[in-house]
């Protein structure tokens, strides 16, 4: 028996406003699970055209799988969503990649034939959940040095790879940085980001109900200045703060994927299409590096050079860690291709959550780009490993 691979396309991402993880923060007192219905709802009700009982899975991220982001959240999900009874879910981690993840799983299911149409997506309340929280890991680990204790801590990962390459400075963090708030702040006033939200109704036992539109983490008019002199908390005398990093954060993400001709048959729209992905681990200690072998895996696969991208979105964990993936690849820190609606050290990452929210951001910057023909999402990954995932525009207008 012989099988064709099918195209896969990314149909429609929403994602909730990220807030500010903590008690006063605005989904303080909302459940995770909750958000990520929100999303799922919110994609079907945009999408009207996609019986409900033609989605063939639903796969949700977290990284912290207990309380109101455990119990299979992918299957509890759809059925709190009002999806049918026979369509069913799971759930996955891959800790920042949780979502990149759950999209690159049900794609391949698409490809492969098994799925028409999937959801993909994540959810993170650090509020509740604090990143660590729960796990016991193996004392082997540093005992036998299968990693050095750094290895355990992000930040101090992010550290590390600062002693690396140490031409990769705090300074050149801090701008890359307050670059991050300036255009998040840019795209926000030209109306780039916004369509994507879906608003969540929040409740509060001290100011009764409320509604989420925007998000809660970035600060406008940040300063590479004002940068200067925050605390150096994994370090004495170090490089990463909170002004160089993401937050801790609440948030949630959804996305539809289709096979191309399902999509058309269905009338769905076409917002990219999946050309591939790679998946690399590295050192524990440096985790920051993993996109740069994990987007070497994908370029090799697919036949493309990193000349070919005209887009990339970079998930800023840390700035030290862009940073690295930019020199590596011979890009400037301040390229206009790289970001260009700031990311996640002004709008947040909710770990799992977030690989969807550069997908759709990806997606609706090729609808305004048919000059760009492939764009790239990537993410460093917890315990050493980095994800790439190649899209093509299908807006792209060709070779002028």
């Amino acid at each position: 028996m012989t099988r064709s691979l099918r195209e896969v396309v990314f149909v429609d991402g929403v994602r909730t406003p990220f807030g500010k993880a903590g008690p006063a923060g605005m989904y303080a007192q909302t459940r995770a699970d909750d958000l990520v219905v929100r999303c799922i709802r919110e994609l079907m009700r945009r999408n009207p055209q996609l019986p409900a009982d033609r989605v063939d899975e639903v796969a949700i991220a977290a990284t912290t799988q207990i309380g109101d982001q455990g119990l299979t959240i992918g299957r509890t999900a759809a059925l709190l969503a009002g999806l049918p009874n026979s369509v069913p879910g799971f759930a996955i981690d891959r800790m920042c990649a949780g979502a990149m993840t759950a999209v690159t799983t049900t794609a391949s299911g698409i490809a492969f034939g098994a799925y028409d149409v999937a959801i993909a997506g994540g959810v993170e309340h650090m509020g509740h959940h604090p990143m660590g929280e729960g796990v016991d890991p193996n004392p082997r680990f540093v005992s036998e040095k299968i990693v050095d204790s750094s290895a355990l801590v992000m930040g101090s990962t992010a550290e590390n790879l600062h002693d690396r390459y140490p031409h990769l400075t705090k300074q050149r963090a801090d701008a890359f940085a307050v670059g991050s708030q300036d255009k998040y702040a840019a795209a926000l006033a030209a109306g780039k980001i916004g369509p994507e939200l879906v608003p969540v109704a929040t409740r509060s036992a001290e100011q009764g109900w409320g509604l989420a539109t925007a998000d809660e983490p970035p600060r406008p008019g940040t300063t590479v200045e004002a940068l200067a002199d925050l605390k150096t908390p994994f370090r004495p005398h170090g490089h990463v703060t909170a002004g160089n990093a993401a937050g801790l954060n609440d948030g949630a993400t959804a996305s539809l994927l289709a096979a191309e001709d399902v999509a058309v048959e269905l009338g769905l729209p076409i917002g990219m299409r999946l050309v591939g992905f790679g998946f690399a681990g590295v050192e524990p200690e440096v985790m920051g590096v993993g996109p740069v072998p994990a987007t070497e895996k994908a370029l090799a696969r697919t036949g493309l050079t990193i000349d070919d991208i005209g887009l990339f979105e970079l998930n800023e964990a840390f700035a030290v860690q862009v940073l690295a993936f930019l020199d590596h690849f011979g890009i400037a820190d301040d390229d206009p291709r790289v970001n260009p609606w700031g990311g996640a050290i002004a709008v947040g990452h909710p770990l799992a959550s977030s690989g969807v929210r550069l997908m759709t951001q990806l997606s609706r910057q090729f609808a305004e780009r048919p000059d760009v023909r492939y764009g790239l999402t990537a993410m460093c990954i917890g315990i050493g490993m980095g994800g790439s995932v190649i899209w093509e525009n299908p807006a792209w207008e060709g070779e002028k």
